[in-house]
């Protein structure tokens, strides 16, 4: 489905990167692993902060994009394309890891977020946002199945390991009118 849906010549989601990864973006350290990365315009832009950066993604086509968009502005990524199902990053790699709007089933996350964690070094940071299911009934967009939206209950719950440095429940911010969650959190040594 996303192969397809990135197969046309635009960037579907743009080439300017998310608001609330970009107002914090300036607080992360390398290695970033940026999951479900899409046509690379977070991405690009972390490495245009100068740090090293891992977009993941299930989909090919995006990601050659994101290689795109990277050589047009001067920045190198590395991609790397895996079925987050499945996906197994390095354990204490990271400086940081980047969620924007990488809604998974509830499956999916209870595998991966540990890992994801278990990837981070001691103090690195976790950003993440994605819609709640208040989004439902604005229907402007997301997953129409609850449990792939998050809130911060299950955000509190998913990650025991990461001190919330911002956790909140807002909205307007996407595209159009919208409800979202905002989590940084804080690898505890």
């Amino acid at each position: 489905m996303w192969d397809e849906r990135y197969s046309v010549p635009e960037y579907v989601y743009g080439t300017e990167p998310n608001d609330f990864l970009a107002a914090h973006g300036t607080h992360l350290t390398g290695p970033v692993l940026s999951i479900a990365e899409g046509e690379g315009r977070n991405a690009v832009y972390l490495a245009g902060l100068g740090l090293e950066v891992v977009g993941v993604d299930s989909s090919r086509v995006g990601l050659a994009k994101a290689q795109a968009l990277a050589a047009q502005r001067g920045v190198s990524i590395e991609t790397r394309a895996a079925d987050l199902a499945s996906f197994e990053p390095e354990p204490g790699r990271y400086g940081a890891v980047v969620s924007i709007f990488a809604h998974l089933p509830s499956v999916i996350r209870n595998r991966l977020y540990p890992l994801l964690v278990r990837s981070l070094k001691p103090g690195g940071l976790f950003v993440l946002e994605a819609y709640t299911p208040a989004q439902l009934a604005l229907a402007t967009g997301g997953p129409k199945d609850e449990d792939m939206l998050m809130n911060s209950g299950k955000i509190t719950a998913e990650f025991p390991g990461l001190k919330p440095l911002i956790l909140r429940e807002l909205g307007n911010l996407h595209y159009g009118r919208s409800a979202v969650v905002q989590f940084v959190g804080k690898k505890i040594p």
